[in-house]
Protein backbone atom coordinates (compact mmCIF):
# COMPACT_ATOMS: atom_id res chain seq x y z
CA UNK A 1 0.00 0.00 0.00
CA UNK A 2 1.15 3.87 -0.72
CA UNK A 3 1.46 5.39 2.75
CA UNK A 4 1.89 9.09 3.01
CA UNK A 5 3.62 9.30 6.47
CA UNK A 6 4.02 13.21 8.17
CA UNK A 7 5.01 14.24 11.66
CA UNK A 8 5.82 17.45 13.39
CA UNK A 9 8.27 17.85 15.70
CA UNK A 10 6.75 16.10 18.47
CA UNK A 11 6.20 12.71 17.12
CA UNK A 12 9.81 12.73 15.39
CA UNK A 13 10.49 10.82 18.40
CA UNK A 14 8.35 7.70 16.89
CA UNK A 15 8.89 8.33 12.99
CA UNK A 16 11.81 6.68 12.50
CA UNK A 17 10.58 3.21 14.16
CA UNK A 18 7.29 3.47 12.46
CA UNK A 19 8.48 4.30 9.12
CA UNK A 20 11.14 1.29 9.12
CA UNK A 21 8.31 -1.17 10.40
CA UNK A 22 6.27 0.18 7.96
CA UNK A 23 8.73 -0.20 5.05
CA UNK A 24 9.67 -4.06 6.53
CA UNK A 25 6.06 -4.72 5.91
CA UNK A 26 6.13 -4.20 2.41
CA UNK A 27 4.64 -0.75 2.35
CA UNK A 28 5.74 2.27 -0.33
CA UNK A 29 6.30 5.66 1.83
CA UNK A 30 6.00 8.89 1.11
CA UNK A 31 7.97 11.10 3.73
CA UNK A 32 6.28 14.48 4.86
CA UNK A 33 7.86 14.22 8.06
CA UNK A 34 10.64 16.23 9.63
CA UNK A 35 13.39 14.50 11.91
CA UNK A 36 13.94 17.45 13.87
CA UNK A 37 12.33 18.37 17.20
CA UNK A 38 12.59 21.89 16.43
CA UNK A 39 8.84 23.18 16.18
CA UNK A 40 6.75 23.31 12.88
CA UNK A 41 3.33 23.75 12.48
CA UNK A 42 1.39 20.51 12.25
CA UNK A 43 -0.79 22.01 9.60
CA UNK A 44 1.89 22.17 7.36
CA UNK A 45 2.53 18.43 7.55
CA UNK A 46 -1.36 17.84 7.43
CA UNK A 47 -1.91 19.35 3.99
CA UNK A 48 1.15 17.54 2.16
CA UNK A 49 -0.75 13.98 3.51
CA UNK A 50 -4.05 14.85 3.10
CA UNK A 51 -3.06 16.33 -0.57
CA UNK A 52 -1.05 13.28 -1.59
CA UNK A 53 -3.83 11.31 -0.38
CA UNK A 54 -6.55 13.23 -2.37
CA UNK A 55 -4.75 13.31 -5.53
CA UNK A 56 -4.60 9.49 -5.86
CA UNK A 57 -0.69 9.26 -5.33
CA UNK A 58 -1.22 7.30 -1.59
CA UNK A 59 -3.98 4.90 -0.71
CA UNK A 60 -3.91 6.42 3.33
CA UNK A 61 -2.44 8.61 5.39
CA UNK A 62 -0.17 8.16 8.78
CA UNK A 63 0.12 11.71 10.82
CA UNK A 64 1.52 11.64 14.22
CA UNK A 65 2.10 14.18 16.58
CA UNK A 66 1.70 15.11 19.96
CA UNK A 67 -1.60 14.09 21.23
CA UNK A 68 -3.23 13.53 17.24
CA UNK A 69 -5.86 15.98 17.97
CA UNK A 70 -5.06 19.14 15.87
CA UNK A 71 -3.95 17.15 13.00
CA UNK A 72 -7.31 15.13 12.81
CA UNK A 73 -9.13 18.50 13.46
CA UNK A 74 -6.94 19.93 10.73
CA UNK A 75 -6.94 16.84 8.14
CA UNK A 76 -10.80 16.87 8.28
CA UNK A 77 -11.21 19.92 7.33
CA UNK A 78 -9.96 19.00 3.58
CA UNK A 79 -12.83 17.93 1.48
CA UNK A 80 -12.89 13.98 0.97
CA UNK A 81 -10.81 13.33 3.92
CA UNK A 82 -11.75 11.18 6.70
CA UNK A 83 -9.56 11.59 9.35
CA UNK A 84 -9.70 9.60 12.83
CA UNK A 85 -7.36 9.75 15.98
CA UNK A 86 -6.99 6.18 17.29
CA UNK A 87 -5.09 5.27 20.30
CA UNK A 88 -6.47 1.72 20.43
CA UNK A 89 -6.57 -1.43 18.20
CA UNK A 90 -10.73 -1.84 18.00
CA UNK A 91 -10.90 2.20 16.40
CA UNK A 92 -8.15 1.88 14.40
CA UNK A 93 -10.00 -1.13 12.25
CA UNK A 94 -13.33 0.31 12.78
CA UNK A 95 -12.57 3.86 11.45
CA UNK A 96 -11.92 1.85 8.15
CA UNK A 97 -14.18 -0.82 8.45
CA UNK A 98 -17.50 1.73 8.63
CA UNK A 99 -16.48 5.40 8.29
CA UNK A 100 -14.19 4.65 5.42
CA UNK A 101 -11.24 6.55 6.75
CA UNK A 102 -8.41 7.57 4.49
CA UNK A 103 -5.80 9.43 6.95
CA UNK A 104 -4.92 8.30 10.81
CA UNK A 105 -3.75 10.48 13.50
CA UNK A 106 -1.79 9.40 16.42
CA UNK A 107 -0.30 11.42 19.58
CA UNK A 108 3.15 10.31 20.17
CA UNK A 109 3.17 12.09 23.18
CA UNK A 110 0.16 9.27 24.05
CA UNK A 111 1.01 6.06 23.01
CA UNK A 112 4.73 4.14 22.93
CA UNK A 113 5.92 2.46 19.77
CA UNK A 114 4.54 -0.77 20.45
CA UNK A 115 0.81 0.48 20.60
CA UNK A 116 1.60 2.57 17.40
CA UNK A 117 2.89 0.00 15.44
CA UNK A 118 -0.51 -2.13 16.30
CA UNK A 119 -2.52 0.56 15.51
CA UNK A 120 -1.19 1.01 12.37
CA UNK A 121 -0.77 -2.64 11.23
CA UNK A 122 -4.77 -2.34 12.29
CA UNK A 123 -5.77 0.31 10.11
CA UNK A 124 -3.52 -0.29 7.23
CA UNK A 125 -5.22 -4.20 7.13
CA UNK A 126 -8.56 -2.97 7.56
CA UNK A 127 -10.92 -2.38 4.37
CA UNK A 128 -14.15 -0.40 3.97
CA UNK A 129 -17.10 -2.96 4.32
CA UNK A 130 -19.50 -1.02 1.67
CA UNK A 131 -23.29 -1.60 3.09
CA UNK A 132 -26.30 -0.15 4.92
CA UNK A 133 -25.93 1.68 7.22
CA UNK A 134 -21.86 2.62 7.00
CA UNK A 135 -22.63 3.65 2.91
CA UNK A 136 -25.76 5.43 4.63
CA UNK A 137 -23.92 7.35 7.02
CA UNK A 138 -21.06 8.01 4.51
CA UNK A 139 -23.15 9.64 1.86
CA UNK A 140 -24.63 12.51 4.78
CA UNK A 141 -21.13 12.98 6.05
CA UNK A 142 -20.38 13.65 2.33
CA UNK A 143 -23.20 16.26 1.83
CA UNK A 144 -22.35 18.06 5.74
CA UNK A 145 -18.75 18.70 3.80
CA UNK A 146 -20.77 20.01 0.56
CA UNK A 147 -22.97 22.35 2.96
CA UNK A 148 -26.01 20.58 2.70
CA UNK A 149 -28.03 20.10 5.67
CA UNK A 150 -28.86 15.80 6.52
CA UNK A 151 -32.27 15.15 7.41
CA UNK A 152 -32.68 12.56 10.64
CA UNK A 153 -34.26 9.39 8.94
CA UNK A 154 -37.63 8.88 10.31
Amino acid sequence: MKIAFGNDHAGAGLRDFLCVHLQECGHKLTDCGIRSVEPVDFPDIVEKVCGLVLDGTCDRGVIVCGTGVGATIAANKFRGIRAALCHDAHSAHQCVEHDNCNVLCLGAQIIGPWLAQDIIDRYLAARYVEMLPFSRRLAKVRAIEEGQRVAPES
